[in-house]
């Protein structure tokens, strides 16, 4: 699987974390955050995995920041994503299956290593499950 990730400096170290579980598991992660631990703006990393995303260049994002808000709030602006903030396993199953969520946020400065991986399982090998879920998901983007 393509994923594309992206962070601020809240999320560098798990950033890497992350990205060596994926690559071990022959995932293909395509880095779109900072790499360094200065002070950065949020969006800046944000909107370029939900564009990956949105022209299907990748098959699901990861979006890292402290708490997980700003970083799913912007990936939300765009048409077609839809980021779900995930603190457990469950979450991520049901953003996956009820939501058919392809951005996953993860709040860093909340979860362990081992937490945020589990999460990361999770979300990836978790399908959409469609049916009811499809009418209520295709109202989502709204009229505007």
């Amino acid at each position: 699987m393509k994923i594309a990730i992206g962070n601020d400096h809240a999320g560098v170290e798990v950033k890497r974390k992350i990205e060596n579980y994926l690559s071990e598991k022959g995932h293909t992660v395509i880095n779109k955050g900072s790499d360094g631990k200065e002070s950065v703006d949020y969006p800046d990393f944000i909107h370029p995995v939900s564009i990956e995303v949105k022209e299907k260049k990748v098959q699901i994002g990861i979006i890292i920041c402290g708490s997980g808000n700003g970083a799913a709030m912007t990936a939300n602006k765009h048409k077609g994503i839809r980021a779900a903030i995930c603190w457990n396993e469950e979450i991520a199953e049901l953003a996956r299956q009820h939501n058919d969520a392809n951005i996953v946020s993860i709040p860093s400065r909340f979860l362990s290593e081992e937490e945020i991986i589990k999460i990361i399982e999770a979300f990836i090998k978790t399908s959409f499950e469609g049916g009811r879920h499809k009418r209520r998901i295709d109202k989502i983007d709204g009229n505007d």
